[in-house]
């Protein structure tokens, strides 16, 4: 018996070798579209075939079933802009999948696209005081994020001054209740001049007072006295806001108080030393 030589192995040329992994490729799951997807089939909302050229819907890498994008588009419509849900589930029966907003971008357009995103937005930050820039050429999304009270605001994206409260343009010099009315040029200006100065209402009349120097209980033109501090109508040469600084006042007093004692006792206890070193000298 004689020794046989190894066969070489035989090597595919290039091209054949591109067809033999475009297959493997074919067969693979999730690599290329298989013959299902690319084939003809019937979408599961409205139960009619679809076109060939249509492909099925896809949410990105989690899901896919036989759509077709129009019933899709609908459906998304639907859910966020009647029932005002951000979180879309997927339609298929059983399907615990939720939608992609950017996979379904291209399905849904730009509109819809960017009110999804809203409604996310809005679904994110339930619980916070919120509102829109009053500007029409704006309508930005503002949150109150710090939760306290918040009156004068400007808006982040175009700067403009806004009231928080009452939702309308910065009404300076007038409440809330008077944004509503209609003011001229003059009316605006004289409110910024109220705002700048700082000046003060009456509470009862609603006329406009200037205090220059003096005592913060002020008696307005209708006979009323009210305070220039928190605008309150007294009765008397005080008002509660005073008190709170005077009894601050108090317990600051209190305390230099106690340091002098303290300094005293502590000046005759080095006095008394002082004596009796001197008699044991003696």
């Amino acid at each position: 018996m004689g020794n046989s030589l190894p066969k070489s192995p035989q090597i595919a040329p290039p091209h054949t070798q591109n067809q033999h992994q475009q297959q493997e490729e074919l067969q693979q799951p999730g690599g290329g579209e298989s013959e299902d997807e690319s084939g003809e089939f019937t979408c599961e909302i409205c139960v009619e075939p679809a076109p060939k050229s249509e492909k099925k819907f896809r949410n990105g890498d989690k899901c896919h079933h036989p759509f077709c994008t129009d019933c899709v588009a609908k459906y998304i419509r639907v859910e966020v802009e009647d029932n005002n849900s951000g979180r879309v589930r997927c339609p298929a029966f059983g399907c615990r999948h939720e939608l992609e907003p950017m996979e379904c971008a291209e399905v849904v357009g730009p509109a819809l696209f960017v009110r999804w995103c809203d409604v996310l937005c809005e679904s994110a930050i339930v619980g916070m005081e919120r509102c829109y820039c009053p500007n029409v050429r704006c309508n930005e999304l503002i949150v109150n994020e710090c939760g306290e009270m918040a009156g004068k605001s400007k808006c982040p994206n175009c700067k403009e001054m806004f009231c928080f409260e009452c939702k309308r343009s910065w009404h300076a010099g007038f409440t809330c209740e008077e944004s509503g009315e209609h003011r001229d040029g003059a009316d605006v200006a004289f409110g910024r001049l109220v705002e700048q100065n700082k000046w003060r209402r009456c509470p009862r009349c609603r006329h406009f007072v200037e205090l220059m120097e003096g005592c913060p209980i002020v008696r307005c033109r209708c006979g009323s006295s009210f305070c220039y501090r928190c605008e309150v109508l007294v009765d008397k040469p005080w008002c509660r806001c005073m008190t709170s600084s005077l009894r601050h006042c108090r317990v600051w007093c209190y305390r230099m108080c106690i340091l002098i004692l303290f300094l005293n006792f502590a000046l005759l206890f080095w006095l008394w030393g002082i004596k009796k070193h001197k008699r044991i000298n003696k």
